[in-house]
């Protein structure tokens, strides 16, 4: 069999894309697909001075592509949604440089999926562990501290810690179908008082003249998904430094081809043409989950966020037969709208001995205490019966 070889690269273009997308598989989720990752390098979104240094690693027998680590050198922790203040304080406490730092993730996405993408015909735990071990001795050639993976796969979880990665468990929200068909019957699966609250929403956005269109497909062109930005611009710059705007106008260019459009789905607040809206949502979707990413509003209307980014895109899931929502970071008012909060995991390296020790010391409590917190989280949603229970990893 062919040797082995190992490459590093700082554009995704580097590496053919049938090859890529061979290797991910036609069922990869929208984030880890070529064209997807092409779009923020090319749109200067994820780019070295926005803090993010495409540093992709592949393997390959001959100049056939065997396995792919979508990677970044990163100078800040910001569109991680992992907050790892607490090893960067740890890191200045021992005297050490925290940044750049590599990460692994669909850059500036929380969403759950993030593995090593290896051949079929390969063996993936000895592969997993062959990478890690490129990973490692670029590190220690490069002085970087840290290799973290985030949002993992939990398939692939296990590979990467046998490997000797440590586990940290955070939380997500989550809405599942569980053998809901309709809205009504997602309304069903509420307590009384919370099923009136929600009819009561979405009448205040109905009482104020708007309509909620789903738009998808041939119908997303590049002056529709620029109101987009428009939208996601202006939201970001009303929490100033906290805002989170990450990607440019000419990424969203990008959505609006035929290659990615077929993944987005845009929800337009109106009072007549869908095409002159209020306010926008931007989802992702595959054939079988959503993913909540973008939204802003022209106008201050009782309840209209609830509408386009939870119960339209809901109702959206359910006609069209998926099983998963996953409306994004941060909020605590998900809860009360059917996100139910989960584990996820993140999978983390460290390269300096007395601070991977202290580190995996701390781990055992720290993610007891998550899993107790979003127990807790759960207890209190306004549900008729409880939510399934959890299975904790880590």
């Amino acid at each position: 069999m062919t040797a082995l070889s190992a490459r590093w690269h700082r554009s995704l273009r580097d590496i053919p894309e049938a090859q890529w997308q061979a290797l991910v598989g036609e069922h990869v989720i929208p984030f880890y697909r070529w064209d997807w990752l092409v779009a923020l390098e090319e749109s200067g979104s994820i780019a070295p001075d926005q803090g993010w240094q495409p540093l992709h690693l592949s393997l390959w027998r001959g100049e056939q592509l065997v396995a792919v680590a979508p990677l970044y050198l990163k100078g800040h922790s910001y569109g991680e949604f992992v907050f790892d203040q607490v090893f960067a304080r740890l890191a200045a406490d021992l005297g050490e440089r925290y940044y750049p730092k590599l990460v692994g993730m669909s850059p500036v996405s929380p969403v759950q999926g993030y593995r090593f993408h290896i051949a079929a015909e390969e063996n993936a735990l000895e592969l997993t562990a062959l990478m890690l071990q490129v990973i490692d001795e670029f590190a220690g050639r490069n002085g970087i501290l840290s290799c973290n993976f985030l949002y993992v796969d939990p398939q692939w979880q296990p590979l990467a810690e046998a490997a000797g990665c440590a586990t940290w468990v955070n939380q997500q929200s989550l809405w599942t179908a569980d053998g809901q068909q309709t809205f009504a019957d997602y309304l069903a699966g509420f307590n009384a008082n919370q099923r009136r609250n929600i009819k009561r929403e979405r009448r205040a956005v109905q009482q104020a003249g708007i309509t909620v269109t789903a738009l998808t497909g041939e119908a997303l062109d590049a002056e529709l998904l620029q109101r987009m930005h428009g939208f996601y611009e202006q939201h970001c710059a009303r929490w100033g430094m906290w805002g989170s705007k990450y990607l440019e106008a000419a990424f969203f260019d990008q959505l609006a081809s035929p290659a990615l459009r077929d993944q987005v789905v845009l929800f337009s607040a109106h009072r007549g043409d869908p095409r002159d809206p209020v306010a926008m949502s931007l989802c992702v979707h595959d054939r079988q989950q959503l993913w909540g990413r973008y939204w802003g509003s022209e106008e201050e209307i009782d309840c209209l966020h609830f509408e386009v980014c939870y119960y339209a895109p809901i109702e959206w899931a359910l006609q069209n037969g998926l099983h998963s929502f996953d409306p994004g970071a941060g909020g605590s008012h998900k809860r009360r709208r059917g996100f139910v909060a989960r584990p996820h995991a993140s999978l983390h390296r460290w390269y300096h001995s007395g601070m991977d020790g202290l580190i995996r010391q701390w781990l055992p409590q720290a993610n007891g205490l998550m899993a107790e917190e979003i127990e807790a989280i759960n207890a209190e949603l306004p549900f008729k019966s409880e939510p399934p229970a959890l299975e904790f990893v880590g």
